[in-house]
């Protein structure tokens, strides 16, 4: 495999470009390509044990879009005029528990792994929720998926930014009512699945007034 060999500076100016973008040019769309790269990006992510806790839904349809508006109050006006918009599902409890079917399916047959070699994974995946994190409420279990979509959400952004596309992370959801609309309208098995955060791509209408304001590197950093 060929080892990757951007140039530093480039990579930093893509993080200094992103930012939240409130409002976009509802005149611009990004190409088929362009939003199954940000997409892959997503699928090529790491998360904890390899699991792939969750599942992306592209909502394009318009009526849909205008469903999502009363539960999502930090969303309306990226639904009115991003390209594309993302919503960021996690797996709950009944999908990630050490002894759920999804986990045995990974093992088998995305991981391929052996029998022999599936029990000692089995048993240190259980070990790992039930005495290193916890994990014992299915309330723990899906922030603990969510913790992992997020890595995927991130990585969705930054690659937008490196191809000059705009994004914005949305939490401002009722939970409970986007959930049951979900569950009505898009078909999904809230069950399975909770809503961890939506997400807006497109192209910015405008720069932002100010540059980013960070705290000083050496207050975020120790060295040891």
């Amino acid at each position: 495999m060929e080892t990757p060999n951007m140039k530093t500076q480039e990579i930093l100016k893509a993080f200094n470009f992103r930012h939240a973008t409130k409002e976009f040019d509802a005149s611009k769309t990004l190409t088929e390509d362009q939003i199954n790269f940000i997409l892959k990006t997503a699928n090529l992510s790491p998360s904890s044990f390899g699991f792939e806790p969750w599942h992306f839904v592209v909502v394009q349809d318009k009526e849909l879009r205008e469903l999502l508006k009363p539960v999502a109050w930090g969303a309306p006006l990226k639904l009115d005029t991003a390209s594309h918009f993302i919503l960021g599902l996690s797996m709950k409890g009944s999908m990630v528990k050490h002894d759920a079917p999804y986990i045995k399916h990974m093992l088998k047959d995305v991981k391929q792994m052996p029998e022999d070699v599936i029990e000692i994974y089995s048993k240190f995946y259980r070990e790992f929720q039930e005495r290193d994190f916890d994990l014992d409420t299915d309330k723990k279990l899906f922030d603990w998926s969510s913790k992992q979509t997020y890595i995927a959400l991130g990585n969705m952004m930054t690659s937008a930014a490196l191809i000059g596309v705009d994004s914005c992370p949305i939490e401002g959801f009722h939970q409970e009512k986007a959930e049951a609309l979900l569950r009505e309208k898009f078909d999904i098995d809230t069950d399975k699945y909770g809503l961890s955060f939506m997400a807006a791509f497109g192209y910015r209408k405008a720069d932002p007034e100010h540059g980013k304001s960070r705290r000083v590197f050496e207050d975020i950093v120790t060295w040891k």
